[in-house]
């Protein structure tokens, strides 16, 4: 197994770690200014610095078996590298100067399931670079940052939630978060309850130009509207002059933000099963984000004994599903759904509870 010396053969200096993050309330808010409601998972990324020997930065993952050399004048590179050269250039732009490092990942937050491996990793070099370096950076500097390197280095025009639930949130809590102030509070999950998450095994080919024609599609509603954000709506009736598919589109946003504030007053885990479940039909026939596996995989889970509620999670278009279930049942809810799943000809597999087990 490949380690940091035997890669780089100079020494450790720090460690750092980050989590991935599940969405149980407010999926399509955050870039309408409105309210999440994101847990961290227990898998996570971990990066390893020490100083380079060189005038060159070496990154390697041991999950791709990569190595990338980059050179500071150089242009940006690809894949996994240019998550960490957005972190170290967007410290660079606040004046913060970055020597040459050896920096070695290492991750079991799935990618491509939705649950924010990028955001792990950008809040795992920051926590690291903000150890080494001696840095004055709060958890929510990070995650801003975090979110400035995926915009400008990866391309992505995310919102907040995500850096935000990687660099604040914990496993066993909530985090309620008003993307606007990014005012925020941690919250208890629902009493006796607890999260299980199934990657549905369809690859989200579509949420790149889904998720940008979405919020365009925001955007122009909001103007409409004549408010700054959809957030500023919380009536779902005032929504109903607009042309589709704007109507429904404002209509899923604003219905989502009223059940993200209805969960926050603290909600029985029937009560926040329903919301879920009302979540998953709104992203499903209003946003119009599902795909048929995913619709029945929720199903499937919305049928099952000691299931409260499931709804999809991430942009949608493929991805995973999180489900609200009985404590100590989800393993066994888990096998239960994935075997039925595997019947309708799809190929599933449990991510929380951690495990790389699927039925094959």
């Amino acid at each position: 197994m490949s380690d940091f010396k035997s890669i780089f053969s100079t020494p450790l200096e720090v460690e750092a770690a980050a989590p991935g993050r599940v969405n149980l309330l407010g999926e399509h808010t955050d870039y309408n200014d409105g309210f999440v409601l994101p847990t961290a998972i227990p898998q996570q990324t971990i990066v390893q610095l020490g100083y380079s020997a060189d005038q060159a930065f070496h990154f390697y993952s041991h999950e791709l078996k990569e190595q990338v050399d980059w050179q500071p004048s150089g242009t940006t590179p690809a894949e996994f590298a240019r998550y960490l050269v957005g972190c170290i250039r967007s410290l660079e732009e606040t004046g913060i100067s970055v020597p040459p490092l050896n920096v070695f990942v290492a991750s079991d937050v799935p990618i491509g399931s939705g649950l924010s491996s990028s955001a792990a990793l950008e809040v795992a070099m920051l926590r690291g670079l903000r150890s080494l370096l001696n840095l004055k950076l709060n958890d929510v500097q990070i995650a801003q940052l975090g979110q400035q390197a995926e915009i400008h280095y990866a391309g992505v025009q995310c919102g907040i939630m995500d850096q935000m639930a990687s660099s604040l949130a914990d496993p066993v809590h909530m985090l309620f978060l008003d993307t606007r102030s990014l005012d925020r509070q941690i919250l208890d999950l629902p009493e006796n309850s607890e999260i299980l998450v199934i990657d549905s095994g369809i690859p989200r080919t579509l949420a790149g130009s889904g998720y940008n024609q979405r919020r365009a599609e925001c955007e122009a509603a909001a103007k409409q509207l004549g408010v700054k954000a959809l957030r500023d709506i919380s009536d779902p009736a005032t929504v109903e002059s607009l042309p589709e598919p704007l109507r429904r589109r404002a209509r899923h946003v604003v219905t989502e933000n009223n059940r993200v504030l209805e969960a926050k007053q603290g909600v029985s885990a029937d009560r926040f099963g329903e919301l879920m479940n009302a979540s998953h039909a709104s992203l499903r026939d209003d946003y119009e984000v599902s795909v048929p596996g995913l619709d029945q995989l929720v199903a499937i889970l919305q049928q099952t004994p000691g299931v409260f509620g499931a709804r999809l999670t991430g942009a949608g278009f493929g991805g995973a599903c999180v489900a609200l279930v009985q404590p100590g049942q989800a393993e066994t809810i888990a096998h239960q759904t994935l075997e039925k799943y595997q019947q309708q000809g799809f190929q599933g597999k449990i991510l929380v509870p951690e495990s790389d087990r699927s039925i094959r």
